[in-house]
C-alpha cells in the first residue's frame, strides 16, 4: 500500500507542477488583457469580450492540452509499474481514472488497484482547479470593468 501512496504521491505533485504552471500562465495572460483593455470601449461589450476570450481562449485549448498532458503523466506511470491489466489501453485507462468516468471495463491489476482512485482525486482536485481560476479572471475583469 506504501508504494501505491508514493508512486500516486510522485504522480499527483508532477500534475499539480504542471497545472500550477499551466494557471500561472492563464493568469498572467489574462492579468495583461485586462490591463491593456481600453476604456473606451462600452463595459458590458468589454466584459463579454473578455468573458468570451476567456472562456474560448484559455478554457478550451489551454486547460483542455493542460489535462491531457496529466492524463499522459498517469498513463506513463501505469505503464511504468504495469499498473493496467495486460491488453488495455494506459491512456484510455487513465482517462477514465482522472476523469471519475469509470466505465469499469477497465480495472487495475491487483497490487496497484490505489491509483486508480488516487488519479480520480488528483483530476477532481486539478478540474476544480481550473473552474475556480477561470472564475477569479471572470471576477477580477468584472471588478477591473465596473
Amino acid at each position: 500500500m506504501l508504494r501505491q501512496l508514493l508512486v500516486g504521491g510522485a504522480v499527483s505533485v508532477c500534475n499539480i507542477a504542471i497545472h500550477g504552471l499551466v494557471m500561472a500562465t492563464v493568469v498572467e495572460v489574462s492579468s495583461r488583457i485586462i490591463a491593456n483593455a481600453k476604456h473606451t470601449v462600452r463595459q458590458s461589450v468589454q466584459l463579454t469580450i473578455v468573458m468570451i476570450a476567456t472562456a474560448s481562449i484559455a478554457a478550451v485549448p489551454v486547460l483542455m492540452v493542460a489535462h491531457f498532458s496529466e492524463v499522459i503523466v498517469w498513463s506513463l506511470a501505469y505503464m511504468i509499474v504495469e499498473a493496467a491489466p495486460a491488453g488495455a489501453d494506459p491512456v484510455y485507462f487513465a482517462f477514465v481514472n482522472y476523469t471519475t468516468l469509470g466505465y469499469g471495463d477497465v480495472t487495475p491489476v491487483e497490487r496497484w488497484r490505489l491509483l486508480g482512485p488516487i488519479t480520480a482525486m488528483n483530476g477532481v482536485l486539478l478540474f476544480g482547479w481550473s473552474t475556480a481560476v477561470i472564475f477569479e479572471v471572470l471576477r477580477r475583469t468584472a471588478m477591473h470593468v465596473a
